[in-house]
């Protein structure tokens, strides 16, 4: 509740004549007992001094008051709900400023169908929330202060014993309550769990139906909904023992009134007319605790949204801008490796050891090696996807940690093997580089990546539509599509993560001819799957067991015949290199 007050703070006016309404209403209801104890004290007393001017002064001021208390729920209902909504969409908000500063450790360890679950179902419940509960308990307050009161003048004996019994009520009914908020949290995590199959399976449809495995998928979803039926039904067990307790509480005080209220009255202990009032009251104060008891259901689902919310936005910030960070405008593009080392922080093996390594600007570097050998983990170290865990890594001289991030990586360009467009158009994708960009500017960055001539050619044109993740493309168009948004960056480092390995011959070569276009007086590095790409590289590095194992040009390497030289003569057993045409060439 702490982490959850602070965001009232921007509706404290709203809140403020929300909670005065409530308390218009609260006058509004408790006067009719009052009215109807006058009206029948007078008929029993005095029946003559009861005329029809009073009657209908009574009615025309209960009219008025009930006009007001219409008005005042009108405000609660329309304006305290929208109160409600807005502290969901900050809290949405922040939840997903807060996704954009966490680092790729925590999406590789979080299911995507969990963060979806937190920033999305389980904030629903929180308009309610926000709306309700100050406004609930309020008026409640207020009904069990006024009542109290009023009964304690009536009868103050009776008035103690009715609510004697309200504590014993609430002890009786928290262990139900706190297993009902504990259901609501597990189902609220199972949801979560539910919504990552669901995604995992749509995203992999084509692999699903590949192998014909409808009917595992289908067993997989029906394990997970049938636990989830199991979880509502524990849920709806302790929510029914709940409202039977209330139940029965409410029952006993009626109990009370009745056998209590009926030997007062015959000792002349209370009048007739304060029994019908005191009943009154006490239905009143019955209805109030009801209401309290039906949001309860609302407060531990918004209370359980409220934890989740809070759980992720505990997740810790790893990679953040360092106390004096400053901006770099734009980059020669010199790149030193300083001892570095780097751990996955959920695993001690390291990945990098004691890299010492200088790029200059303009220089074109090829890393090649077995896989696991930190050739992707090094490149993502210089827009710090990742933090070295030992040693520096420095641009044109200058820490990298002591770059603002957002510049860093306006620094630096990287297009990777597995491409990612996002739903929308094909300008739309492109323009992503450089938000704010012309069209003009848009188109000249297709032309540089080849991509203008096949953009033409679709259905719509820049306009068209790609689909989710870019479904309605080709491998090689999507990756000049994301060629193209890096042309529109501009960056002055530019990280080429295995770009065409995923490509057949003539998209690779057409996509390879755009990458040198877009490598052209950039600090390059290449991470190479096919060693017939590199020949041109200014240099290559051999990363084997977490280290720069060998260094050299193409022709350098060869005639060292290490590991490099195995790794280039092993990629075809008749001898022969399959160069980006297809074609074999002769060359050893």
């Amino acid at each position: 509740m702490r982490r959850f007050l602070p965001y009232y703070r921007k509706y404290v006016g709203i809140m403020a004549m929300d909670l005065f309404c409530a308390a218009l209403t609260t006058v509004c209801e408790l006067v009719l007992p009052l009215i109807l104890r006058y009206i029948t004290d007078m008929g029993m007393n005095d029946l003559s001094s009861l005329t029809l001017r009073t009657i209908l002064t009574i009615g025309a001021v209960y009219f008025a008051l009930r006009i007001i208390d219409g008005m005042a729920s009108f405000y609660m209902a329309y304006t305290g709900h929208v109160m409600g909504a807005s502290i969901e969409t900050d809290m949405r908000e922040d939840a997903f400023a807060h996704l954009q500063k966490l680092s790729d450790n925590y999406f590789n360890n979080t299911k995507v169908g969990q963060i979806m679950s937190r920033i999305t179902s389980d904030l629903f419940d929180v308009t309610e929330f926000a709306h309700h509960c100050p406004e609930e308990f309020f008026i409640a307050f207020l009904k069990a202060s006024v009542s109290f009161v009023i009964l304690a003048r009536v009868n103050l004996l009776l008035t103690v014993i009715i609510f004697l019994l309200i504590p014993v009520m609430a002890i009786s009914c928290t262990y139900f309550n706190l297993q009902v908020r504990k259901a609501f949290k597990l189902q609220r995590n199972h949801i979560g769990e539910l919504n990552a199959r669901i995604e995992d399976s749509l995203l992999g449809n084509k692999v699903v139906r590949a192998f014909g495995n409808e009917a595992v998928e289908l067993g997989k979803f029906n394990r997970d909904n049938q636990e989830f039926l199991k979880i509502k039904r524990q849920t709806y067990k302790y929510m029914a023992a709940f409202q039977n307790t209330i139940r029965i509480f409410d029952g006993l005080m009626y109990v009370v009134v009745i056998v209590a209220g009926g030997i007062f009255m015959i000792r002349g202990l209370i009048a007739p007319a304060d029994l019908v009032a005191y009943t009154l009251y006490v239905t009143t104060l019955l209805a109030t605790i009801r209401r309290i008891i039906e949001f309860a259901e609302q407060f531990q689902r918004g209370m359980t949204g409220i934890e989740r919310f809070t759980e992720l936005m505990d997740a810790s910030v790893d990679i953040f801008d360092e106390e004096g960070a400053v901006p770099l405008e734009e980059a020669a593009g010199e790149i030193t490796f300083r001892h570095v080392s780097f751990s996955y922080p959920d695993d001690d093996v390291p990945v990098l050891e004691d890299i010492d390594l200088t790029i200059k600007p303009g220089e074109k570097v090829a890393l090649v090696g077995p896989s696991g050998g930190g050739k992707t983990t090094l490149c993502n170290l210089i827009p710090r996807f990742y933090d070295a865990t030992q040693g520096e890594i420095l641009l044109d001289g200058k820490n990298v940690r002591e770059i603002t991030l957002k510049s860093l990586r306006n620094n630096v360009g990287v297009v990777q093997q597995d491409v990612y467009l996002f739903s929308g158009s094909v300008y739309e994708n492109i323009a992503y580089g450089r938000p704010g960009a012309s069209r003009q500017e848009v188109v000249e960055a297709a032309k540089l990546a080849g991509a203008h001539e096949f953009i033409e050619e679709l259905k719509d044109g820049y306009d068209t539509y790609v689909g989710e993740r870019g479904v309605k493309l080709s491998g090689g168009q999507k990756q000049r599509i994301s060629i193209a948004r890096v042309f529109l960056k501009a960056p002055r480092v530019l990280l080429l993560d295995e770009a065409t390995a995923a490509l057949d011959n003539e998209s690779e070569h057409l996509v390879s001819e755009s990458l040198d276009r877009l490598a052209a007086g950039r600090t390059t590095l290449t991470i190479a799957h096919r060693l017939t790409t590199i020949h041109g590289a200014d240099r290559i590095l051999v990363l084997s067991g977490n280290r720069i194992v060998e260094e050299g040009n193409h022709q350098t390497l060869l005639e060292r015949k290490g590991i490099y030289y195995q790794l280039y003569t092993s990629a075809d057993v008749t001898g022969k290199k399959a160069d980006i045409t297809g074609k074999k060439s002769e060359e050893p």
